[in-house]
């Protein structure tokens, strides 16, 4: 577990005062019983509290306090992020891996220049390893593996002895077989690959490689070392090699992970540049400190994240885009009804975009099978509390309304039932604007009148089953603002609503 103070004078003048590690190793028994041991809890907490101690020390003024994989994969996580905040008074966050990837990327971004180039990021941590495909400045894709240094070692290796050549085989095997899964390592190969963590940095000092973008390790030499090292105990290696003691024992399971996606990737050398985490976290705090943070450009990776999800699963993209547009409009005009912000409307605007991914598993019950759909897919930039939020404002996009009683429903604490009850009384009703798919109303005039709103459709052609759609799908939007809705429309003629080869939907 890792602490780091920095001060900042202005969004570029930045300068660490404070770096603390406490060796806590989470996942020794998570990766092997799937809980949090007793006495690792207890450790984890001790070193939450000490860490409380200096941030109070040096008048910290903003946060944020992460916990990764060994918590993620926890059955009992929940008790360390409730201890943290009861005995340590931290919020503790259980980031997902893609959030892992974001911040590692932000911080790799900052130490190399990747230009136009197409670059692999490998971030290598205890319990996962997060694959980034850059192109250019752009996440092309990105996937978190269970591969992580301590759970392989504690999950095929046995502690402080040697790695025997059957338990190598069964180990490269495992990596091989999760390989196969990150289909971004398909295709044309990487311009350089970027390496973090510290076990990519402690090989990069036992085999070091001079590159045109920095320090980096070199993969035969990191080869050589695998054969070498595995032959000797933890205890050995850390005396020859002048290791840590919790970095000697699964120093070589990461050079058989980082050598098969050297082997994937075709890479003879790899970027080490040193920055890790943290340090995507602390650039990510600065900018938002000094105002300086781009919210519309992270807003907009998300939907493009959004949008490549909806491909996927192969839904209506013009129908998608034209009820994000609807919702957007509703929601700005009614900035004073329903008293939201940007994060808000950056969830209405995702769930809008994805409302009927679900379909492509049936229509009939779509609005659950799209739920499922995103409430279970990682997506980069969205936390596993927003995407909850944002699962259930699509879910509510047609049939009954948020309930108690619905497990997903429940999950949400009181403000994100409200959150969702609002937004998703916008899209149902933007939604209905545009029933047949055909995208007739292409714009809509509110007005606040006292207790109703009047909405005044514009479109080509006949608007009359969209308007008498949306008034029945307003009794949602009705309920949860007190405004009676009351809606009417006029139309130009009709131009033709043939898609792109020929087909027309209705």
């Amino acid at each position: 577990m890792r602490l780091r103070i920095v001060e900042a004078r202005d969004a570029t003048s930045v300068r660490e005062i404070a770096s603390e590690r406490a060796a806590v190793r989470l996942g020794r028994d998570v990766f092997v019983t799937g809980r949090l041991a007793p006495g690792a809890l207890a450790k984890a907490v001790a070193a939450l509290r000490a860490f409380r101690a200096r941030m109070q020390e040096h008048s910290v003024d903003a946060y944020r306090a992460v916990a990764t994989s060994a918590v993620r994969d926890a059955s009992n996580g929940g008790v360390l992020v409730e201890r943290a905040v009861r005995d340590a008074q931290i919020d503790l966050e259980v980031i997902e891996g893609v959030e892992e990837a974001r911040l590692v990327r932000m911080a790799v971004q900052r130490a190399v220049s990747i230009g136009a180039r197409r670059a692999l990021l490998v971030d290598i941590g205890g319990g996962s390893v997060e694959l980034t495909m850059m192109s250019g400045e752009l996440a092309r894709a990105s996937i978190s593996l269970p591969m992580g240094s301590v759970r392989l070692a504690e999950s095929f290796l046995d502690r402080d002895a040697v790695v025997t050549e059957a338990r190598r085989t069964i180990l490269s095997e495992y990596i091989d077989r999760l390989l196969r899964e990150a289909t971004l390592l398909e295709g044309p190969a990487p311009d350089l690959v970027v390496a973090t963590g510290g076990n990519a940095e402690a090989i990069a000092q036992l085999a070091p490689t001079s590159t045109p973008d920095g320090p980096g390790l070199l993969v035969a030499g990191m080869r050589q070392l695998a054969d070498t090292m595995g032959p000797m105990t933890a205890r050995e290696r850390r005396a020859r090699h002048q290791l840590r003691g919790d970095r000697a024992d699964v120093i070589v399971p990461a050079m058989h992970v980082l050598a098969a996606i050297a082997t994937a990737s075709r890479a003879m050398s790899m970027v080490v540049p040193g920055v890790s985490l943290k340090d995507g976290i602390v650039h990510e705090l600065v900018g938002r400190a000094f105002r300086v943070w781009d919210e519309g450009g992270e807003a907009a990776a998300v939907e493009v994240e959004a949008v490549a999800l909806g491909r996927r699963y192969r839904f209506d993209e013009a129908h998608a885009r034209h009820v994000m547009d609807l919702c957007t409009h509703l929601f700005d005009v009614l900035a004073t009804i329903h008293d939201l912000g940007p994060q808000e409307r950056t969830w209405l605007r995702l769930a809008a975009l994805l409302h009927d991914v679900g379909d492509f598993v049936g229509y009939e019950a779509h609005h659950k099978h799209t739920y499922y759909i995103v409430a279970h897919t990682e997506i980069m930039g969205l936390g596993p509390e927003a995407k909850e939020v944002v699962a259930n404002i699509a879910r509510y996009h047609r049939k009954g309304f948020p309930e108690a009683s619905h497990p997903g429903f429940r999950k949400l604490d009181r403000r994100g039932q409200a959150v969702v009850r609002k937004l998703a009384a916008i899209l149902r009703l933007a939604d209905a604007f545009d029933r047949e798919h055909v995208e007739r109303v292409h714009a809509l005039d509110v007005k606040i009148d006292k207790n109703k709103m009047l909405v005044h459709a514009r479109g080509e052609g006949d608007l009359a089953l969209s308007l008498w759609t949306a008034s029945r799908k307003a009794d949602m939007f009705e309920q949860v603002f007190g405004l009676e809705v009351r809606i009417d429309g006029a139309a130009r003629p009709e131009r033709s609503h043939t898609r792109p080869g020929g087909t027309r939907r209705s």
